[in-house]
């Protein structure tokens, strides 16, 4: 995981907090180790933009030749888009108002190629009905149950249902297995095994009736290097670009550096305890509160509480800090916090730059 700590930017006095810190040559070492673990065949990463959600980390990969993505809204894939992406997947069934917006992707961008996931007879329906071409991929449930349709006759039901469409194509099938969280790498293999056991079946069928997928997206981060020794499927990690605390301490065996941290400081001391200005607005609060931030200068600390724009720490080292000291933190959950921030300050050579990347696609929309 390799975390930058405080002492080794020199700069931060000019920084206000809480803020978003990113490190391309970081990013840059991260995307060489996606491609290392899959050969050097770029044709077998389609990597995930939700990490991120910025138009020059997209540009990064492409200048490596990566030019597939996955994104899960329709800013998502509009960014990617613009960014040099030419194959787009929306990992995201779109539905309502969101399915016209993805035609309209289509519209604009005719030299990109865009698909969709759907898990739903009745949004192929609506597709069906419009009369226009999409591309569309199976979301198959392979044990999450989040989304995507059971592998058994309904999931070969509606393969038919594409395939025989006069104006779909049945693109393949994707699988997300993002309840594989297994810290030691025997228990995950294991799962991971099983979880693509659960729809080999599926795979099957559609061979027995000549309607094989020509393509299949899978996994996320903690399965990738188990994707990455198979041959053909196509990968789509997504935090493996920026990395985290939470998947760091529980995957050292993926070896990414974490290349997105947060600046926060002191703003008061209750009771020996440190108050740091990096609350819920700053930070994703969605994992219980030892879950959320871990501070490399701080390894002992624990969190006492926090609050919309506090956060509260217990450590045996609290008087070495005083009012207005800077720290930096290493995200739990890197994805959902980069959606709290509007831009990303850059740090190059251990100084934080004058550059700075927008997280465009935290937006619900940007033209479309």
């Amino acid at each position: 995981m390799n975390p930058v700590k405080t002492a080794d930017i020199s700069n931060l006095e000019a920084i206000p907090s809480p803020s978003l810190l990113v490190f391309p040559d970081r990013v840059e070492s991260n995307v060489d180790r996606m491609l290392d673990m899959v050969g050097g065949d770029v044709l077998r990463l389609r990597p995930h933009v939700k990490t991120h959600k910025m138009a020059e980390v997209v540009r990064l990969q492409v200048a490596k030749g990566i030019t597939r993505f996955k994104c899960a809204t329709i800013a998502e894939a509009e960014m990617t888009a613009i960014s040099g992406g030419r194959d787009v997947l929306l990992a995201h069934q779109p539905v309502g108002p969101n399915l016209s917006r993805f035609l309209q992707l289509q519209d604009r961008f005719s030299e990109v190629s865009f698909s969709a996931t759907v898990d739903s007879e009745e949004v192929v329906e609506a597709f069906e009905l419009t009369g226009r071409s999409a591309s569309l991929f199976v979301d198959v449930d392979c044990g999450m149950h989040r989304t995507g349709i059971e592998p058994g006759e309904g999931a070969l039901a509606l393969c038919r249902q594409i395939a025989f469409s006069d104006n779909l194509d049945f693109s393949g099938l994707h699988a997300y297995d993002g309840h594989l969280h297994q810290p030691g790498l025997i228990n995950r293999t294991e799962a991971h095994a099983a979880a693509i056991d659960s729809w080999a079946g599926l795979l099957d069928a559609l061979e027995n009736e000549n309607l094989a997928p020509s393509t299949i997206v899978v996994g996320g981060s903690p399965t990738f290097g188990l994707f990455a020794q198979m041959d053909n499927w196509q990968c789509s990690p997504g935090t493996t670009l920026f990395w985290d605390a939470g998947y760091g301490h529980a995957f050292p065996d993926l070896n990414f550096e974490v290349a997105a941290m947060l600046l926060t400081r002191v703003i008061s001391k209750p009771n020996g305890r440190l108050c740091l200005d990096l609350g819920h607005k700053a930070v994703a609060a969605e994992r219980p509160i030892d879950k959320r931030a871990w501070f490399p200068d701080l390894p002992e600390a624990k969190p006492f509480l926090q609050s919309e724009e506090h956060f509260v720490l217990d450590a045996p080292n609290a008087g070495d800090f005083a009012v207005g000291d800077a720290l930096l933190a290493v995200p739990w959950h890197v994805c959902p916090t980069v959606a709290l921030h509007a831009h990303a300050h850059l740090v190059r050579d251990g100084r934080v730059t004058s550059e700075s990347w927008e997280v465009v696609a935290r937006k619900r929309s940007i033209t479309i």
